[in-house]
């Protein structure tokens, strides 16, 4: 991981944040003022800078403030973290609002410093990963007349700004013609900002939309800005909107209206100039009806409507995409690419992908991973699409983590909410090619141990027995590490990764998340 640059005159800040960070396994550089900061990246490709900057204010050669512009300039997506005395507050505040990531007050708590400084270190990567995803994944693929239907809406709104409505089935790729809408637009230098309005709590949800002041909640000790704020100048893509809440969906409303909002526990009107895509799977003309969702904002996010097909509406699309995913999934593990045999792609076709395309992805990945040769036949496919269910140990999906690419191979179970069992044995990997052994972390319940035991409680009440008439001392943590490991790998299974989501859904913090991947080994 690239370091993380600290920027102050006083020795002593530096060598309690270097010793704090180096703790952690985060590697830091050091520096006295900005001067040595902008040469230092003079003779730095964009590539090898830092992952993140906390920078002093005041300093002699020169001001934090100064150094955050060229910063900025230079490396508009890196996250700069403001230090500042109660003295430069306001000089702290301003500067938040022009870019950096967050302030820092001095004197700070350590524990609370090196977090703000893991969640930008998180947030660069995340940015990082965005970035070549984006750059390395070609133009939505479709041959289907459905799909070339959007394709040409898509190319009659390039030169428009007005508000659009993506509506399909969850899975079938909403976020990607969002994506193609922003990219070919008067505003495609600007950000795209995409926000999952129902994977937030909604006490949570007004402040990300909007930002926040400094003490306007239990926790807020600093001023945030909210994605309305971060989209300025580019688009701000709404998906799931469908489930905003209703008094969330006033205030959505009015700065649809007339661009302006204010912070939660602000008195200050910000002014936006963004254009807003939503989405959504529900269906809003009945939510309406239900009085769920307002009307007037139901008319004013229903400009230009576009319905995303659903992968079994376009079936001649599947043999393109699988092998497509086939070869991405190689290369994101580092292997050769898998063919498919022509009667497995017939197969796959005729399979009614609930999931649509996000499920065939999925199913890629697995592929990749437990197909036995590098050609796929029919009986190498899932069970789910051999017609056997999902029940089998075999019945795998492959979550891969957009932040490391690494895979987590959970059972199908946990992506269909059947019950699991952390205690039981594994199952077999001999299906598994040997180069892919350290890459993937099987936690599957295998058929004979589901047909031995009624519940995952009746596993764990054995498993408990077994390892209590030993010597070991240590019950109470290794079954504890079994099963927080589980839950863990089936949270990031089901959300692809995202951390964020997944704690939403265990109902953990993010920073506890993270804590115990790594304390878990999650990630090895």
């Amino acid at each position: 991981m690239k370091p993380i640059w600290i920027v102050d005159d006083d020795q002593s800040i530096r060598f309690v944040l270097e010793k704090a960070l180096l703790r952690e396994g985060l590697p830091t550089r050091s520096f006295t003022n900005p001067r040595e900061v902008l040469k230092a990246l003079e003779g730095l490709a964009d590539a090898d800078g830092p992952q993140a900057l906390v920078s002093d204010i005041r300093m002699p050669g020169g001001s934090g403030l100064d150094l955050l512009s060229s910063i900025k300039e230079r490396l508009p997506g890196l996250p700069v973290i403001i230090m500042t005395a109660f003295s430069d507050l306001d000089s702290a505040v301003s500067a938040f609002q022009n870019g950096a990531f967050e302030y820092l007050p001095k004197p700070f708590d350590l524990p609370k410093a090196v977090e703000l400084i893991r969640r930008a270190v998180e947030e660069s990567q995340r940015e990082e990963v965005a970035e070549v995803t984006l750059a390395a994944t070609p133009e939505m693929l479709g041959q289907a007349p459905a799909m070339q239907d959007v394709f040409r809406a898509i190319g009659r709104l390039s030169q428009s700004q007005v508000t659009v409505m993506i509506t399909g089935e969850s899975g079938s790729g909403k976020e990607l013609v969002a994506r193609a809408l922003h990219k070919h637009s008067p505003r495609a230098s600007g950000p795209f900002v995409a926000i999952n309005t129902a994977a937030i709590p909604k006490d949570l949800l007004e402040s990300e939309l909007f930002g926040h002041e400094r003490g306007a909640f239990t926790g807020a000790q600093t001023s945030r800005r909210g994605r309305f704020e971060q989209a300025d100048g580019g688009t701000l893509f709404l998906d799931e909107i469908g489930d905003m809440p209703f008094d969330l969906q006033t205030r959505l409303l009015r700065v649809l209206s007339d661009g302006h909002f204010y912070r939660v526990g602000g008195h200050n009107a910000v002014k936006s100039n963004v254009r807003v895509i939503a989405a959504t799977h529900q269906d809003l003309e009945q939510r309406v009806k239900q009085g769920v969702f307002r009307e007037d904002l139901f008319h004013r996010l229903n400009v230009i409507r576009l319905r995303l097909p659903a992968l079994r509406e376009r079936r001649e699309d599947v043999p393109m995409l699988t092998r497509h995913f086939l070869l991405q999934s190689a290369q994101q593990l580092g292997v050769e690419p898998k063919r498919i045999s022509e009667a497995a792609l017939d197969l796959l076709a005729t399979f009614q992908f609930p999931g649509n395309v996000r499920q065939l992805e999925n199913i890629c990945h697995w592929l990749t991973v437990m197909a036995p040769a590098q050609v796929i036949e029919t009986k190498d496919l899932p069970p789910e699409v051999l017609g056997l269910g999902s029940t089998s140990a075999a019945a795998m999906v492959t979550a891969f983590s957009p932040a490391s690419h690494d895979a987590i191979v959970v059972p199908a179970a946990a992506a269909t909410g059947e019950s699991i069992s952390p205690f039981s044995s594994a199952g077999s990997a001999a299906a598994m090619p040997s180069s892919l052994m350290g890459q993937v972390m099987p936690v599957a319940l295998s058929a004979a141990d589901k047909m031995r035991s009624t519940s995952w409680e009746s596993d764990l009440e054995l498993e408990a027995l077994s390892l209590l008439s030993t010597d070991r001392q240590d019950v109470w943590d290794v079954l504890t590490n079994r099963f927080e490991t589980c839950l863990i790998q089936a949270a990031l299974a089901t959300t692809r990764g995202r951390r964020i989501e997944a704690a939403l859904k265990l109902g953990i913090g993010r920073n506890t998340i993270t804590r115990k991947i790594q304390e878990l080994g999650i990630e090895d």
